[in-house]
């Protein structure tokens, strides 16, 4: 079982007065996908940088980290998360 890590950032848009999650970014280093989140959140209610780890044979996920949020995030991000 050979394990994969990807840094995905997780941009947030307000649609019809509430935020919801945006097309997911790409990123190349835990660091670059923190500076990108802090960046698009300078344009957008609010962004997540995150850790994905997962199995790259099968794509089953191991677990979901969350490396910062910034701006606005919905509530229940978090334990969304936790589904995925």
């Amino acid at each position: 079982m050979a394990m994969k890590t990807a840094f995905v950032v997780q941009p947030f848009e307000v649609h019809r007065k509430r935020l919801r999650p945006a097309r997911q970014e790409p990123a190349q280093t835990e660091s670059g996908a923190v500076k990108k989140a802090e960046n698009l959140a300078k344009r957008m209610p609010g962004a997540a940088a995150l850790k994905v780890v997962a199995d790259d044979e099968t794509g089953e996920l191991e677990g979901v980290t969350i490396l910062g949020e910034w701006g606005e995030i919905p509530e229940d991000f978090a334990e969304s998360l936790q589904g995925a």
